[in-house]
């Protein structure tokens, strides 16, 4: 009887329309010319415009000083900003869906702020209050500290615009779940950090390194927010995305193209961890029916 339900289930799956064969097949050439036209041809075309003057000319681009610094400050604001947001991301999704309390949908509403705002406004923001003529900015002064147009205004600028995505990939992903596994863990006497590590992080896991994934593409990639606080201190303050803009400006094609393609090298990086979490989160999502199913 549990096998016939499981074959069930699957030719259910199978059969999720009846549409004519047509219409499928155009739907499919449709994806594929806009995932062509709009997706791979740029990709091709960044990798071919990188490589048209020789390796020697592209290994020159990426090695040299200014796109070194632009590679290294890259790095560093993605290793501080993911890390400070998985934090804050964890901790809001266990609060918003374990806890009930006032406030926890304008919690919500907060952490979908970064979605609403353009981030060139978000960088304005920093400015506006981390500037020399901004609310701390005397103070700021008087004390040697940058923020704005130095490496803490990019890492708070980045901060900013990233901490949505593990937040909202783990708060519907708990919600699911629900909190039976948890309450059962402290009836039996483990305390929140045992029931945290041994309960809820196995169950999450997926999803959790689903949104690092995000949340380091979108680190990586910034652009608005970051030329806002940065400055455009070459070889001080620029990101890889604001140094090719640099580059690109100054007619520098062959190594704006050169230096591109090491953030499309990054993006390609990200696709396949990102296919690799969401192929064992859709497994494990089509296994606990089936699991259900046999008992």
């Amino acid at each position: 009887m549990s096998s016939l339900a499981i074959s069930q289930t699957r030719f259910e799956k199978s059969q999720a329309t009846s549409e004519p064969k047509w219409i499928k097949w155009s739907l499919i050439t449709i994806s594929l010319l806009f995932f062509g036209i709009f997706l791979l041809l740029p990709l091709i075309a960044v990798f071919v415009e990188a490589l048209r003057k020789g390796f020697d000319v592209y290994l020159s681009a990426v090695t040299e000083p200014d796109a070194l610094s632009a590679i290294k400050l890259t790095l560093i604001a993605a290793a501080i900003s993911v890390p400070l947001n998985l934090v804050f991301g964890v901790a809001a999704a266990w609060a918003i869906t374990k806890f009930d309390f006032r406030g926890k949908h304008f919690l919500i509403t907060l952490i979908d702020l970064p979605f609403s705002v353009s981030p060139v406004i978000a960088g304005l923001i920093f400015v506006l209050v981390f500037g020399a003529q901004g609310w701390f900015g005397a103070w700021l002064q008087e004390h040697d500290i940058k923020i704005v147009f130095a490496i803490p205004g990019i890492v708070l600028a980045t901060i900013f615009v990233t901490f949505p995505f593990v937040a909202r990939e783990l708060i519907p992903l708990m919600e699911a779940q629900g909190r039976e596994e948890e309450e059962a863990a402290t009836v039996l006497g483990a305390n929140g950090w045992q029931t945290f590590w041994h309960v809820t992080l196995p169950n999450i896991k997926w999803g959790l390194l689903y949104g690092v994934v995000l949340c380091n593409a979108r680190a990586m990639g910034e652009f608005g927010a970051v030329s806002v606080v940065s400055g455009h201190i070459r070889g001080f303050t620029n990101t890889i995305p604001l140094h090719v803009e640099i580059l690109y400006n100054e007619y520098n094609f062959a190594a704006a193209f050169a230096v591109a393609s090491i953030l499309a090298l990054l993006a390609l990086l990200t696709l396949l961890v990102k296919t690799y979490v969401e192929w064992r989160l859709r497994a494990e999502t089509d296994a606990e029916p089936l699991i259900e199913v046999q008992k």
